[in-house]
């Protein structure tokens, strides 16, 4: 069993104002026992995409890992950095990185699935405008078990979040900034739905809810067990969200109802 922190951080314009922030959240998370803590989408930077260019990094000298890795290893924890916008060539990319306790990047996940969406009476967002898309399935290594990343609206599409799960994902990390229109009526649901049906344990990241802020977001990170249990919810405004995942209950759970071992994958379309 080890425990995991969701930092649901304020996004402001200002990135030393963020950074500071996720550090100090991630160090009061690591004081609480937290061996594997995470960030928010877009911890760094208001999500909006007039902003993404001017918060870009370029990975080779990028501020905000540097922040990442310095924690990382003064801390001795692994850290799922959220996602800032990673700037290669002239292409901008929703990128998560993955820090363990040596400083080192063991993985990284950029956005797959561009949130283009035109709802009536609702929000308009055009992510492709500004952002690339990325190709990659992520699950990476650690001492605690296998994990899983993917970045908010990827968390829609159920193949993605079954790849993670067939390469061995025993826990999801999804930093994701849900708006008004579809936080209140799908977030649970979709976190709860992936849970059971993929026997994992899930975890979504948001930001804080910031009412007069450039991108209103829902906030109530979330944590999901193997059952479709939450077992962690956040409210609207900063805090900090604790879970402790259990390996061996997520093995009892797939023995007992063995759903991925009926798997007929041969008949489906």
């Amino acid at each position: 069993m080890f425990k995991i922190a969701l930092c649901q951080s304020n996004v402001v314009d200002n990135k030393s104002e963020n950074l500071e922030n996720a550090y100090k959240l991630i160090s009061e998370a690591a004081l609480n026992g937290a061996e594997m803590i995470a960030l928010c989408e877009m911890f760094n930077c208001p999500y909006s995409g007039k902003y993404f260019s001017d918060y870009g990094e370029k990975e080779a000298d990028s501020e905000t890992l540097g922040m990442l890795k310095a924690i990382a290893v003064e801390k001795g924890i692994y850290l799922i950095g959220g996602s800032i916008p990673e700037m290669e060539e002239n292409k901008i990319y929703n990128t998560s990185y993955v820090i363990n306790s040596e400083g080192k990047i063991i993985a990284k996940h950029r956005k797959t699935h561009l949130f283009d969406v035109n709802i009536e009476n609702g929000i308009r967002f055009m992510e492709s405008e500004y952002l690339s898309s990325g190709e990659d399935i992520t699950v990476f290594d650690t001492p605690f078990g296998k994990a899983g990343l993917c970045i908010c609206y990827d968390v829609r599409f159920p193949e993605m979040i079954r790849s993670l799960v067939l390469k061995g994902a025993q826990v999801i990390f999804v930093p994701a900034a849900f708006n008004m229109t579809t936080g209140p009526v799908h977030w649970e649901t979709l976190f709860k739905a992936r849970a059971l049906d993929n026997q994992v344990y899930m975890a979504g990241i948001s930001p804080a809810r910031e009412e007069n802020g450039v991108y209103t977001a829902y906030g109530h990170s979330i944590i999901t067990n193997p059952w479709g249990q939450i077992i962690g919810k956040a409210n609207e405004g900063q805090e900090i969200i604790y879970g402790d995942i259990d390996i061996d209950y997520e093995n009892k759970i797939r023995e007992e109802l063995p759903l991925l071992k009926h798997r007929k994958p041969g008949i489906y379309i």
